[in-house]
């Protein structure tokens, strides 16, 4: 299967966010052409080569063997909203116009007054009527998180669910004694689903539609999808995944090429949701020469450094 894959002329591209999200100002990532498509590797810089082979394998059945026949043609999505302030906060959910809102939290000591306002924020300008969950980052604090849980409810006038990163079946147990609302754990291998109420997917961290079907299937939680950052290439993965599982009734996290100013395809096919929703497509689209030109990196230590780790990867698949 590699063997039908360019490697060789991967277009290296970068985008810059409108916000912050997770300590980062831009998101890069490389275009992966198959003879069915494209897909798109985008593995975190940090991870080890096991982590970034997953998402490499993601990207290569997107251009190969491509997805499963979807079930629905559309699925609802949230707006993900990063750690700023209420203005910025009430102009991001606005915009989006969708109904779910995934509030992103410190979950620390230092951040519970700006996590208030920004719930509170949310829940002024989704009304009574919309729906808002808790996600935290990876450098998140259980305790000083489960103190402020109470605050953080009052503030958003109930919440879905609080979504973590995922930890032993043991951990999960724990944290899911603690808070008193369903909690959310997003997998990157199975076992880390023990504990849990809700199992959030992540096309890349599981390798593909299809691994993350398995995982849905033996997990026995209700599954919904994410799709980090991601261009609009990136997320029609996480939407082919959220089109083949069944309805549980929560929105999936991939209204995210909100977060980018830009994208690599063209201005008429960015997933940017409408009225809340996104449609689940047979394949993604493919890159435009105008995004690609105006997304592409020159900066040549970059282009050698994603060279370089596709060349590692593709000895663990």
């Amino acid at each position: 299967m590699k063997t039908w894959i360019d490697f060789d002329d991967a277009p290296v591209f970068e985008v810059a966010l409108t916000d912050e999200f997770d300590g980062v100002d831009a998101y890069q990532g490389m275009l992966i052409e198959g003879p069915q498509g494209w897909g798109e590797f985008s593995a975190p810089r940090d991870c080890d080569d096991a982590w970034a082979a997953r998402c490499l394998t993601a990207a290569i059945e997107a251009g190969t063997v491509g997805w499963p026949d979807p079930l629905r043609g559309r699925v609802p999505v949230a707006v993900t909203v990063p750690e700023v302030g209420p203005d910025r906060t009430r102009q991001i959910v606005t915009d989006a116009g969708c109904r779910t809102a995934a509030v992103r939290i410190g979950g620390r000591p230092d951040s519970a007054a700006r996590d208030i306002a920004r719930l509170e924020a949310v829940r002024d300008t989704l009304g009574s009527g919309g729906d808002i969950r808790c996600t935290t980052g990876a450098d998140w604090d259980p305790e000083a998180t489960a103190a402020v849980m109470p605050a953080l409810e009052r503030a958003a006038r109930g919440l879905e669910f609080i979504q973590v990163p995922g930890g032993t079946p043991d951990e999960n147990s724990t944290r899911r004694r603690t808070f008193d609302i369903p909690f959310a754990v997003e997998v990157s291998h199975l076992a880390q689903a023990g504990g849990a109420d809700i199992a959030v997917l992540n096309v890349n961290a599981l390798g593909g539609v299809r691994r993350s079907l398995r995982v849905a299937e033996v997990c026995g939680l209700p599954c919904l999808v994410t799709a980090g950052l991601a261009s609009s290439v990136g997320i029609a993965a996480g939407l082919a995944l959220a089109g083949v599982l069944p309805d549980i009734g929560f929105a999936g996290e991939l209204a995210t090429a909100r977060l980018l100013t830009g994208d690599v395809v063209s201005p008429g096919r960015r997933l940017i949701p409408i009225d809340g929703y996104l449609p689940v497509a047979p394949m993604p689209a493919g890159p435009d020469a105008h995004g690609l030109e105006r997304c592409a990196v020159t900066d040549p230590e970059t282009v050698a450094w994603w060279r370089n780790r596709l060349r590692n990867v593709q000895h663990h698949i």
